[in-house]
């Protein structure tokens, strides 16, 4: 790809990662509103309440050939399974960590991500950063390592996070498949564990969430919309951006959970937490800058 081609693409790709970090970034507080629903149950309806709005713009679309096409390539069925069963665990994960008061420890998690992703990046897909970004990336991991040093007791669930999400990214990158499709495909794979998720939950005590009141089912429905959007966003800007771009772009999500964490869920802050929080910011702020630098003229 020619470095014009490639700026177009870079630019064409940035507007879907940030309105998907924007959305991520306040979920916290939707999953606020489902305290009394539990995790997998939670997870199961956004399952069931995705697949209808994925097929649905897959009809608009035209992209039924592509759904056919997936689903007679071994290859690319076995990839989509994997990164459906990543993204399944990072939800349940996330949820449950929102619902019981670690949005702090979440926020930690996606801090951990980008530089998974320029691991995975330069690992996998030979992808190179320069002396600029490379400075970022060092400046990011003394925060993250402060953070970490300081925060011991989040350690198991930040890496959890991260590395499910991270490896995530790299299958949905290396897998041929357009982002409607692929999510598609996601859930249906995942459509018969949630299904018997809801319907044990269905069977329980309790009852189903669905009928805990109109304000409950409302928000278990509209959950669907919040896991389809951003994960269509998050896929087209996967193939569009490199990894390593695409990493720091998500430090935008985790700050505005910290933030939430502080402000909307009364979390303690450490001083060394500010600190981390401070030296990620000026390694966004270098690495922005520097990207900005090299844009190609219009």
């Amino acid at each position: 790809m020619s470095g014009t081609n490639q700026g177009e693409a870079q630019r064409g790709g940035m507007p879907f990662a940030l309105g998907a970090y924007l959305i991520w970034g306040f979920l916290p507080l939707y999953f606020k509103l489902l305290h009394d629903v539990p995790p997998l149950e939670v997870v199961a309806w956004r399952v069931l309440f995705t697949l209808p709005l994925c097929l649905a713009i897959v009809t608009m679309r035209g992209q039924w050939p592509e759904m056919r096409a997936i689903f007679t390539s071994p290859r690319t069925l076995a990839r989509l399974a994997l990164s459906a069963v990543l993204v399944a665990a990072n939800w349940v994960i996330y949820v449950a960590a929102v619902q019981q008061g670690h949005v702090l420890a979440a926020s930690l998690g996606y801090y951990i991500n980008p530089l998974l992703n320029i691991l995975l990046g330069t690992v996998f897909l030979s992808e190179r950063l320069n002396r600029a970004r490379w400075a970022a990336v060092a400046i990011a991991a003394c925060g993250i390592a402060l953070l970490l040093w300081g925060a011991v007791e989040m350690l198991a669930l930040a890496l959890t996070l991260a590395v499910s999400f991270a490896l995530y990214g790299l299958v949905r990158k290396l897998t041929p498949v357009g982002a409607v499709p692929g999510l598609a495909t996601e859930t249906i794979l995942l459509l018969p564990a949630a299904g018997a998720v809801a319907a044990w939950y269905g069977a329980a005590p309790a009852g189903s969430a669905l009928m805990h009141g109109i304000g409950t089912a409302l928000l278990l429905v509209g959950s669907g919309v919040l896991t389809a959007v951003p994960l269509l966003m998050f896929a087209v800007a996967a193939r569009r951006l490199d990894l390593s771009t695409l990493g720091f772009v998500q430090f935008m999500s985790p700050t505005i959970a910290f933030v939430l964490g502080l402000l909307a869920f009364d979390e303690p802050l450490a001083p060394v937490k500010l600190v981390c929080f401070v030296l990620i910011w000026v390694a966004i702020a270098l690495f922005t800058g520097d990207m900005l630098r090299r844009r190609p003229p219009r």
